[in-house]
């Protein structure tokens, strides 16, 4: 969506498919970074887009046992916001959407659903979809698979995946909340349990973080005792607990970290989850998603705009955004693999991290550790004219 956005600004003809009749899901774990804040800034759209509904977490704190932890600090970044927005990902897109048709070359396709690609020789020349109508063909100078991790222009173009791992996979669902209940630390970390609240003004969106592989033992022992555990994580909810009332309220989230050796082809390009799928650590993903929008529209737009696209530019959209993606994925396996695994292998003590010893004894390492997770690696900016 902010790809076509930007792409249809500069000037270029776009269709955006959306295979659902709207954007209301539950994406899950909605924060929008101060990286993509300020690309609504120089866009000129920050003013009204935080009209909308949404919460404000200017510091991340977590809680290790019974002692609780400042992690990081986002009040000194050098951005216009200096914290993370709680916002629906359909109000997001509703906005984007929004604005993108005001636009006459933005085309906006609801219920059609891409099903296949069109070659011509070995170039990608469009795809099929699966409208409302019946089937469609959409002939296209470039096709762009931002349909998440298990993308199916991806596999429609035999990409093959490198499969990084994670250690877990998370329980989500939703509880009532309560102007008493305080400010409670984003994640608790208990032995052999990792439990993550968001606030989201009326209710609070709820992460259960769990081996990987062990949901139906989880299921087996019963909702009871699920209750029971996230009763123990956070007290103060416990008389809300019930209002689980079974297991269709609780969503799993299959955590996957992968990549994707080469993002594109001639006249095609993956973006986003479909080339990249991360890990919830940092609630990054979204971000380093429109991370990679940007920098394709800077780079491709004038190509497209003079109808010479190449493979080579397709090559330097991930040239560009390739180093930000293999360093946040590293940090991210190397927190999966030295705190989160230790955490949830209930046998071991728990660990504290040298990060967060330092960043509770010096402010600067709070601050350090709020720029990496506010503005990411090398945040881009908006290049394309308007």
């Amino acid at each position: 969506m902010m790809l076509g956005f930007l792409l249809a600004r500069a000037g270029v003809s776009v269709a955006v498919l959306e295979k659902h009749a709207d954007f209301l899901r539950d994406f899950r774990g909605d924060t929008i970074h101060p990286s993509t804040l300020e690309l609504m800034y120089e866009l000129g759209l920050l003013e009204a887009f935080l009209r909308l509904p949404h919460q404000e977490m200017r510091h991340v704190d977590g809680q290790l046992g019974d002692r609780r932890l400042p992690v990081a600090d986002l009040t000194r970044l050098p951005s216009h916001c200096r914290f993370l927005a709680i916002m629906p990902q359909w109000d997001f897109l509703n906005f984007l959407a929004a604005e993108g048709a005001r636009y006459p070359k933005f085309t906006l396709l609801m219920r059609t659903e891409a099903k296949g690609l069109i070659t011509t020789g070995e170039r990608v020349t469009g795809l099929q979809a699966a409208a409302p109508d019946g089937p469609l063909d959409i002939r296209a100078d470039l096709v762009v698979g931002a349909d998440g991790r298990h993308s199916t222009i991806r596999a429609a173009a035999g990409f093959t995946v490198t499969q990084i791992g994670a250690p877990m996979d998370v329980l989500w669902f939703s509880l009532p909340r309560r102007e008493s209940d305080g400010d409670p630390p984003l994640g608790r970390f208990d032995r052999g349990r990792i439990f993550i609240m968001i606030s989201r003004g009326d209710h609070w969106q709820c992460g259960y973080v769990i081996a990987k592989g062990t949901i139906e033992q989880i299921r087996a022992q019963g909702l009871p005792a699920f209750r029971a555990a996230v009763s123990r994580l956070a007290p103060f909810i416990a008389d809300r607990v019930a209002e689980i009332g079974d297991w269709e309220d609780v969503k799993l989230l299959t955590v996957a970290v992968d990549r994707l050796p080469r993002w594109y082809r001639d006249g095609l390009l993956c973006i986003g989850d479909a080339a990249h799928a991360m890990s919830p650590v940092g609630g990054v993903g979204i971000n380093l998603a429109i991370q990679d929008a940007v920098a394709a529209a800077n780079l491709l737009a004038a190509p497209l705009a003079q109808s010479r696209l190449a493979t080579a530019d397709l090559r330097a959209v991930q040239r560009r955004r390739e180093w930000p993606t293999r360093v946040t994925q590293r940090l991210q396996v190397m927190i999966q693999n030295r705190v989160i695994s230790r955490v949830l292998d209930d046998q071991k003590a728990l660990p504290m991290p040298l990060a967060l010893r330092l960043a509770a004894r010096f402010p600067w390492m709070r601050r350090l550790i709020g720029r990496v997770i506010g503005l990411g690696i090398r945040p881009e900016h908006v290049r394309t004219p308007g």
